[in-house]
């Protein structure tokens, strides 16, 4: 972490002295030596986090420690100061005359005091950088990785050892893994192929490996190799490993999916992804170890309900509930003690030589990790546990706070989701919800992870929580608070003006008027997130936040403005207004050139006009609405929003048609389009897109067009269509068919006059949902042998005439839910009598949901 804190005060330095030489004059040249020094120190922090936090009593880790802490105080004193002056001095605009000199008159005292400052601080650099050598911490970071993990595994007991001498009848949850790795190993295809099992640590990689490779066949040869960490593993071996084509496997296990990745350039490969354990198999695993030798291997009856929460907290890892179930198997098995046990249980896990190795296994993931993603996993723990966090939100705050840096041809956003999609394939990261392409859309860590993580928080004052009781004292530098509970004494213990993040959740009335009357103490803020609770009043001095980039917050007081001092953030890149229905927002907010995401409920820029165009930063403006006089001209603004990757515009006109779909012309970068005309007009939109973009991948028209617009067939990167009452007789499948690469199409065509939809052989080959709504003319559905082999979901909502279930469904192979809802009570009823189970037996999960909502048929669930 301190190489992270020296990395970003050095990455503010450059541009700071490229672009102020000038300006700053007699300070320019002791940033500049402040650079060349932690330049320097920057070749000794190469691990130093990880040789740092040895065991404890290891004299060598504990100075390092010291080390890197005072280089992280030293980081963060050097970036209050860069901050301070960029307040006092650096972005004030320049005034010619006798204006100027007042100005320089004015900022003499800040100077004076800056520079004092930074000799200060140069001081202190130069002895923490004198000290790396006299305490022959060269030496030390020149030694390898190996050898410092092997010295450190010599002093706790590796846990995992256990399952490659695990008894049968104590392994729970694998059977069904174990036969499809075996099919895999003994069947198929007779060329070499590696066989993987991937997941995060404690997961339960090497006993299911070791269970398959007990079960193998002799004629031909197995390799296994657990526990893979370097994604170059396969250049290393696949030239050992001949392809006899006599049907050999590699067996592999590893945390980090693209080990496996690395082994598609030249081989088959098969991946089988853990998943933790249910709660009910965590109990079974569980009462194997803690009960193994007493009450015949049960619970009693009164240990019941206190063994379900202390399972409950390690999510179905296998590795903590096996150590925690030996650890009870040896302690009073009476309420009291196993009571005493789950509130201690973080405690434990700190102390006790049986729980430690827990931690340092998944420490190993963390170790692992390369410098810039350590900060993006820390992130997580600011959000409370078990807390879902939207991706691109996380994505965002991470830019905001400097963590991601540029690649050629990439957005910072593009890059940030690489950094994302690797904490998953590190299995650090959890999937919690997906998009319809396959990204994720929601996640989460482990508790275990989050505990590590929280730990971490700790060690190197990465964030302050409100629930920590007030253990850190007001001393130390905090950069980031995670509010969640609030009083007197957590306000008194933070030294605010070396907050640069802070983050609300819950406690809503009480946070908001705390913050009112604390603002002025933050002024050196980048982050603020006060998205999850209701921030009443808005601080109308918001102009104080000069380095502010992302602010996002929740406001259900239909009244309330956005003020007008926002125009003076000159530095913000993301702005979220949420729970306000309809926002006005002021012109002041043209003046952010550095904006990339505004979003809103409902948002109308009749202010901004003209000045909508200037913002040529923006890539996503969500919620707009145009029903308003001079809508034109902003429409026709929109038009110079070169960037723009994600928009959505509400209440268009008729007449606006053709200036629109000019500006939308022009967005060749265009990723997702939401377009919702106004109901109140009684014609019809007809939208002409000569040169639709062509990097399109979410469409949604809603309100009342014309004809089937006939522009998207030419979107052959769509991947999900949401056509909402488009005003046409004409089947749209029949034209929609030809959008291969569609994954999702939902249809609401309440004025579609036809009464049959036909799903034609060859159509959709791509699809994975369909949903239908409100045909109600429609009485049949016909579905094509070689339509939607790859349909998953299929919803039917609202159709009241629909006579019978679709003819063909049973050709959909791969179908696993079907849901009908709002059908005629006729329908429903048949649901009953009629044998329709042969025709979707191969389906999952069936619901069919009559208009009688009171009485709800479930056909097979």
């Amino acid at each position: 972490m301190a190489e992270m804190a020296v990395s970003l005060v050095v990455d503010q330095l450059v541009p700071l002295l490229r672009e102020e030489a000038k300006l700053l004059r007699g300070v320019h040249n002791e940033f500049a030596e402040i650079k060349d020094e932690l330049e320097s120190i920057q070749a000794f922090l190469k691990d130093a986090d990880k040789r740092a936090a040895g065991t404890e009593g290891d004299t060598t880790s504990e100075r390092v420690k010291i080390w890197v802490k005072q280089l992280r105080v030293a980081a963060f004193r050097i970036e209050d100061i860069i901050d301070d002056y960029l307040i006092q001095v650096g972005q004030r605009p320049r005034y010619p005359g006798c204006i100027a000199l007042l100005l320089k008159l004015k900022t003499m005292i800040p100077r004076r005091r800056i520079a004092s400052e930074i000799q200060d601080v140069k001081s202190y650099v130069r002895g923490i950088k004198e000290r790396s050598g006299t305490y022959g911490f060269q030496r030390s970071f020149e030694q390898g990785s190996s050898s410092s993990r092997g010295s450190q595994n010599a002093k706790w007991h590796d846990p995992r050892q256990a399952a490659l001498y695990i008894d049968e009848a104590e392994v729970v949850g694998f059977e069904k893994q174990k036969d499809m790795l075996i099919d895999w190993m003994v069947k198929g295809r007779e060329e070499r192929t590696v066989v993987s099992v991937v997941g995060m640590g404690g997961q339960g990689k090497t006993t299911l490996a070791k269970k398959v490779f007990d079960s193998k066949d002799q004629k031909r040869y197995v390799v296994v190799f657990d526990d893979v960490w370097t994604v170059h593993f396969w250049d290393d071996f696949k030239f050992a490993a001949i392809d006899s084509k006599n049907g050999s496997r590699i067996f592999i296990t590893t945390r980090n999916k693209n080990v496996v990745n690395s082994c598609k350039k030249s081989s088959f490969t098969e991946m089988f992804e853990l998943q933790c354990l249910t709660q009910e198999q965590s109990l079974e695993l569980f009462n194997k170890k803690a009960f193994k030798f007493d009450y015949g291997g049960c619970y009693p009856n009164e240990l019941i309900g206190i063994a379900n929460e202390i399972v409950k907290k390690w999510n179905g890892l296998p590795l903590a509930i096996a150590a925690i179930g030996g650890l009870l198997s040896t302690r009073e098995k009476n309420l009291s003690e196993w009571q005493r046990f789950r509130e201690n249980l973080n405690l434990e896990l700190k102390t006790d030589t049986d729980l430690i190795g827990i931690k340092e296994v998944l420490s190993l993931s963390y170790d692992d990790l390369p410098c810039y993603l350590k900060s993006c996993l820390f992130y997580f723990g600011v959000y409370p546990e078990d807390y879902e966090v939207k991706s691109k939100r996380v994505i965002r705050q991470w830019i905001a706070e400097g963590f991601v840096k540029e690649e050629r041809g990439k957005t910072l956003e593009e890059v940030a989701e690489g950094y994302l999609t690797e904490l998953i394939h590190r299995s650090l990261v959890q999937v919690s919800s997906l998009r319809i392409d396959g990204k994720a859309k929601g996640c989460r860590v482990h508790d275990l992870i989050c505990n590590m993580i929280l730990e971490k928080h700790e060690d190197f004052n990465f964030c302050k929580h409100s629930s920590d009781d007030g253990q850190r004292s007001s001393s130390e530098i905090v950069r980031r608070l995670s509010i969640t509970t609030i009083d007197d004494a957590f306000w008194e213990c933070i030294h605010g003006s070396h907050v640069r993040s802070l983050f609300c959740f819950g406690n809503q009335e009480k946070s908001s008027s705390y913050f009112k009357g604390n603002s002025t103490k933050y002024k050196l803020l980048k982050v603020l997130d006060f998205e999850d609770f209701d921030l009443k009043n808005i601080p109308n001095n918001l102009g104080i936040f000069i380095h502010l980039k992302y602010l996002s917050y929740n406001n259900s007081n239909s009244g309330a403005e956005v003020p007008k001092s926002i125009g003076m953030l000159q530095n913000l890149e993301t702005l979220v207004i949420r729970g306000i229905y309809y926002c006005e927002l002021p012109k002041e907010i043209s003046k952010l050139i550095k904006l990339r995401h505004l979003i809103g409920k409902t948002m109308s820029l009749i202010q901004l006009k003209n000045g909508i165009g200037e913002m040529k930063s923006l890539q996503t403006l969500r919620r707009v609405s145009l029903n308003m006089d001079g809508a034109a001209e902003v429409i026709k603004a929109l038009g110079k929003l070169k960037l723009i990757r994600n928009l959505g515009l509400l209440d268009v006109h008729k007449q606006n048609e053709s200036i629109l779909s000019s500006s939308i012309n022009e967005m060749q970068h265009l990723e997702i389009l939401y377009i919702r005309s106004c109901f109140n007009d009684n014609e019809s939109i007809d939208l002409n897109l000569i040169s639709p973009p062509p990097m399109l991948q979410n469409l949604i028209l809603q309100g009342k067009f014309k004809e089937f617009p006939e522009w998207t067939l030419d979107l052959q990167n769509l991947t999900m269509l949401r056509l909402v009452w488009p005003c046409s007789d004409k089947d749209p499948l029949q034209s929609l068919k030809s959008l291969q690469h569609l994954l999702s199409l939902y249809l609401d065509l309440y004025r579609y006059e036809g009464l049959q939809l036909h799903f034609q052989d060859g159509g959709f080959q791509k699809l994975e949902v369909s949903t239908v709504i409100r045909l109600s003319r429609v009485r049949e559905i016909i579905i094509d042998k070689g339509s939607m082999p790859s349909l998953k979901t299929l919803r039917l909502m609202y159709l009241r005439n629909l006579k019978n279930i679709p003819t063909g469904i049973q050709h959909l192979e791969k179908l696993e839910y079907v849901y009908i809802w709002g059908v005629v009570d006729e329908f429903g009823e048949r649901s009953s009598t009629e044998d329709w189970n042969w025709i979707m037996e191969h389906v999952p999960l069936v619901k069919i949901l009559p208009q009688d909502y009171e009485e709800i048929k479930y056909l097979r669930s």
